[in-house]
């Protein structure tokens, strides 16, 4: 079964501005929410210059990945620079 089936990827920005542009301090919030039970799964402070490339990422091998393969894959990562 698909990842995306299970698994959805939800970006709340801490600021107004794009991310190329935010302040070097500012960070959002990545999650990866389960949809069966709306629990989160996966989570990272990301910095906001990074949140567009890690969203993208996650949600290309949400699609083209399974569940286990997916997990396995994302658990492992601690932030922007393991993509």
């Amino acid at each position: 079964m698909s990842a995306s089936r299970r698994y959805e990827v939800k970006v709340t920005r801490t600021g107004l501005a794009p991310g190329r542009l935010a302040a070097p301090g500012r960070f959002d919030l990545v999650e990866v929410v389960s949809l069966d039970d709306m629990e989160v799964v996966l989570f990272w402070d990301v910095p906001a210059r990074d949140t567009a490339r890690m969203e993208a990422a996650l949600r290309e091998e949400l699609a083209r990945m399974g569940e286990e393969e997916f997990l396995a894959r994302w658990s492992a990562v601690v932030s922007p620079d393991d993509i």
